[in-house]
């Protein structure tokens, strides 16, 4: 008899511990799902946005520039800003379909602004084609758009096809008008010809003034170009060019899209670093608050440059 109650005692024990594993088994899978339902309803913060920027990029059929500066942009997440002189020699239909080839692999994430070669196509009908809406208003070719918590603005520096640039024509009305309604922490702007250059092919343009007293006047952070074929740094300064660590913009010239290189004058007080080593991109990192810039080479090059600094509002 005492054997036969062992066993029935063994076999209760047995199923006991049969129920608490299947009990515990079944109580981890209701709190793996359980986590996940939380996660989906609440998804982690996502990363601060990038913009990956460069100009003066395709030269057709030549693309070997291009696709070294595009191979930059496939490993980089982001918002990819061209910044004029898209596709050489005339931003015709044809040179855009050399673009295509390269920075046109990241066409759905691209916000761009057009340059002077894209205008030797009359009205840019080329750059507008491709782009579409992208683009903005053909007939205009600015326009405004937020990431994040930042302002970004897209000009048209090809002033004559549009109506001018210069204090009370409609670009400038526009800008004014669209910097008051996007109050913004932190503001970015960019567009091909640069009002600062050291570069040796064109320099300074004093036509772009009015965007900079518009720009400035509202706290605006960061300027992109391109234009003179070559990078080059600037310290915040005003849009008379005298330093004002306080409140100015900073410029970057980022004309290392892929085309060609060129040489320079001599740099201007408020150049920090330049280079026309090496073709690259720039990366910003657009914080809430501050940004963080690098200047990434293509394979082989040696410049690099990179910083961060707090935008006007965080300061």
């Amino acid at each position: 008899m005492r054997p036969v109650l062992s066993l029935l005692l063994a076999i209760l024990q047995l199923l006991s511990g049969t129920y608490t594993s299947l009990a515990q088994s079944h109580g981890r899978r209701s709190a793996l799902q359980a986590s996940k339902q939380a996660q989906e309803s609440n998804p982690s913060p996502t990363a601060d946005p990038t913009v990956i920027a460069a100009g003066d990029i395709v030269d057709c059929p030549n693309t070997a520039g291009s696709e070294a500066t595009a191979k930059l942009l496939d490993k980089i997440p982001g918002t990819v800003l061209p910044i004029g002189d898209l596709a050489y020699p005339d931003g015709s239909d044809a040179n855009f379909r050399c673009y295509d080839k390269t920075w046109g692999r990241h066409k759905d994430r691209t916000r761009p602004a057009p340059g002077n070669h894209e205008y030797h196509t009359p009205g840019a009908a080329g750059y507008f084609r491709y782009f579409g809406k992208a683009a903005g208003d053909p007939s205009r070719g600015y326009y405004s758009f937020d990431l994040g918590s930042w302002h970004i603005i897209a000009l048209n520096s090809q002033c004559s096809a549009i109506g001018g640039c210069s204090k009370g024509s409609p670009q400038e009305q526009w800008l004014r008008q669209d910097l008051q309604k996007n109050v913004a922490n932190c503001t970015l702007a960019f567009w091909h010809i640069p009002l600062f250059s050291s570069g040796d092919e064109h320099g300074n343009s004093p036509g772009m003034k009015d965007f900079w007293d518009d720009l400035y006047a509202a706290g605006a952070d960061i300027v992109l170009n391109g234009h003179d074929h070559d990078y080059e740094r600037f310290a915040p300064q005003r849009p008379d060019g005298a330093a004002d660590p306080t409140r100015g913009m900073r410029e970057f010239v980022v004309g290392t899209g892929g085309k060609n290189q060129r040489g320079f004058h001599r740099p201007l007080p408020t150049t920090e670093i330049r280079s026309n080593s090496t073709f690259g991109v720039l990366q910003l990192t657009l914080h809430a608050h501050d940004y963080e810039w690098k200047f990434i080479p293509v394979a082989g090059g040696k410049f690099a440059d990179s910083g961060s600094v707090k935008c006007h509002s965080s300061r």
